[in-house]
């Protein structure tokens, strides 16, 4: 309160103005209360009932220490703090900076009228009453200035808390916790469950910059290892998403329910450590259900494909190939021999060789496990 504090050493009322001015504070601090409420719409029902009550001890409080730093008896600092508090109170209360300072312009108008309405006839000097006005304006000026920091602070503050929040949401959401854990965490969080939730994959310089152009309730987390960062997008049109997505090295998941949004970032991370470029989880379902257990899949080749490793390589290589346009064509052999660049007559002769190798070709325990050792080798 410095710029106060040297105004009041160029102010120091007399003793029967400073009687005369608090005997009028309680009228004046209802007068500065009600001016408030009528001219400042966020307070119309702020200051009704116990806080109302608050508030008026509060505006005493504020003009009790005014009067003692005008009288020479008093420094700054306790109506300060106090102003410093308010402002982080009102955004706790839900109210803008601009309601608050609209306040204080409004109460400074008003504790002015009501201050020098008891100065004057008090017997203070005209030459002292415009000295008086600066000190009444410099010392709302410095509350002002104590609330607008305890706001910024505040909004501040709340602001670290609320990105930690959504940030925790996130990895809650990732490591599959409960329905209950992660409600609770939302909640804190403030932040509205959709849905579903789809996972996008990105590298980590890249996931803020497409945050800034999804769903404004989309969840995002920079920092997973080996430089990923990951966006969960609610509610989303895919087509768009991904449209949305271009020119980002993006693997988008399928949508899945919110509280099960850990399963579309699973198959984003594995489709991501598949070979080849995949954007969208949904057009390689195949492949992901087949890698989801590579030594599972390599048994299943060894044991089902285990004739073939009789034949010379480039003979077996040649022979599965057929099987497979075989598996896949439904045993078309027009189909089959279009696929190969070979004769139809080709087809047969081989397919020949292939029934003498597989002799339950025919059973269909025996074609799924063939179609699935042969699925993805070739083609």
């Amino acid at each position: 309160m410095s710029h106060a504090i040297r105004r009041a050493t160029e102010l120091a009322l007399d003793e029967t103005t400073v009687t005369a001015l608090r005997a009028a504070l309680r009228t004046t601090a209802d007068e500065v209360v009600e001016a408030i409420i009528d001219e400042v719409p966020p307070y119309a029902n702020a200051l009704s009932g116990r806080m109302g009550a608050t508030i008026r001890r509060s505006v005493r409080t504020a003009l009790g220490h005014y009067l003692d730093l005008a009288s020479g008896n008093a420094t700054g600092g306790d109506a300060g703090d106090a102003a410093y508090e308010l402002g982080r109170g009102e955004v706790r209360d839900g109210r803008s900076m601009d309601a608050l300072l609209s306040a204080y312009r409004v109460g400074a108008r008003v504790a002015w009228r009501g201050l020098a309405a008891g100065a004057v006839p008090a017997g203070l000097p005209a030459a002292e009453v415009a000295k008086f006005a600066e000190l009444t304006f410099a010392y709302i000026d410095e509350l002002s200035a104590a609330s607008a920091a305890g706001h910024a602070d505040e909004l501040a503050a709340r602001g670290r808390a609320h990105e930690r929040h959504l940030e925790q949401l996130v990895r809650d959401l990732l490591a599959g916790a409960s329905p209950d854990a992660l409600l609770v965490s939302a909640q804190r969080a403030g932040w509205q469950p959709p849905v579903s939730l789809t996972a996008a994959l990105l590298p980590a310089e890249q996931a803020r910059p497409a945050y800034r152009t999804l769903d404004p309730g989309t969840l995002v987390l920079d920092d997973l290892p080996d430089a990923t960062g990951v966006l969960l997008v609610p509610d989303a049109d895919r087509s768009h998403l991904l449209r949305q997505l271009t020119g980002r090295a993006a693997v988008v998941g399928p949508a899945r329910p919110w509280t099960r949004a850990c399963a579309s970032y699973a198959r984003a991370v594995r489709a991501r450590s598949l070979s080849g470029d995949i954007r969208d989880t949904e057009e390689h379902l195949p492949e992901l259900v087949l890698s989801a257990d590579a030594d599972a899949l390599a048994d299943l080749r060894a044991r089902a494909l285990a004739p073939l490793r009789t034949l010379p390589d480039a003979t077996a290589r040649r022979l599965e190939e057929t099987l497979r346009a075989w598996l896949l064509h439904q045993g078309r052999r027009e189909e089959v021999a279009a696929e190969l660049f070979v004769h139809p007559q080709t087809v047969r002769y081989r397919m020949s060789q292939l029934r003498e190798l597989f002799t339950d070709l025919a059973s269909p325990h025996r074609v799924l496990e063939l179609t699935l050792a042969v699925g993805l080798r070739t083609g």
